[in-house]
């Protein structure tokens, strides 16, 4: 363990066990998922999802998230074209990974039994506790509320694929967005054969996943962990 951390083996707040067991196992096995079956996802299943994701922390309880779902295959398909054209881009940017890039699967929009779009909030500029110095607290919530919902997926034995290839303000007109909100996520979501053993990324051999001391430091930065 990088650094010492006290354990309170009496402590009455702690989970049993299998449910401390079942919490790790989630979030070890959550998977950013490109494969998707088509069959659909039960009205009362997604609710579900999104009252988990509903109940994640956010600064000064704003709760900045919205989630607009796409029920439309021809705005789907609106959707799957934005994505492509950043795709093709995003390729090019890469130089010479382009071609190892164009072989990767981004996303599964048409295939998913769901698709949501996350987004913030309009009027943001109202909320100030604890945004004064640190704006950016609205995306960090929203962020938390997306894991809340990519976590509830997996335990209930569905896939969820984060993609952010998309430009902004064509994603916005397409959902009739006010101005002053901003999409953040198109979420995938349904049913899989399987989950990737590794993340898919790590699986390709694209990036591996980079050691946990490298990156926690004590008192200053670039002070490893004593």
């Amino acid at each position: 363990m990088p650094c010492h951390i006290n354990q309170y083996t009496m402590n009455p707040h702690r989970y049993s066990d299998a449910e401390r067991a079942a919490v790790y196992r989630a979030i070890y096995e959550r998977r950013d998922m490109r494969h998707f079956l088509p069959d659909p996802v039960a009205p009362e299943l997604l609710a579900r999802l999104l009252d988990a994701a509903h109940h994640a922390p956010s600064v000064g309880f704003m709760q900045p998230w919205r989630f607009i779902r796409v029920s439309s295959m021809p705005l789907r398909q609106q959707i799957h074209a934005l994505v492509e054209q950043e795709r093709i881009q995003t390729a090019q940017a890469l130089g010479e990974r382009e071609d190892a890039f164009m072989k990767l699967k981004v996303e599964g929009i048409l295939e998913c039994g769901e698709v949501l779009a996350a987004a913030l909030c309009d009027q943001r500029q109202q909320h100030v506790f604890g945004r004064r110095t640190l704006p950016e607290m609205d995306l960090a919530s929203l962020s938390c509320a997306i894991q809340n919902l990519w976590l509830a997926a997996r335990v209930e034995g569905l896939g969820l694929g984060w993609v952010s290839m998309f430009e902004p303000t064509a994603l916005k007109k397409l959902l009739n967005m006010p101005d002053d909100s901003q999409p953040v996520a198109i979420l995938c979501l349904g049913h899989v054969d399987n989950f990737y053993d590794k993340p898919m990324l790590e699986q390709e051999q694209w990036a591996s996943r980079l050691d946990l001391n490298t990156l926690l430091f004590e008192n200053t930065w670039n002070t490893p962990c004593r």
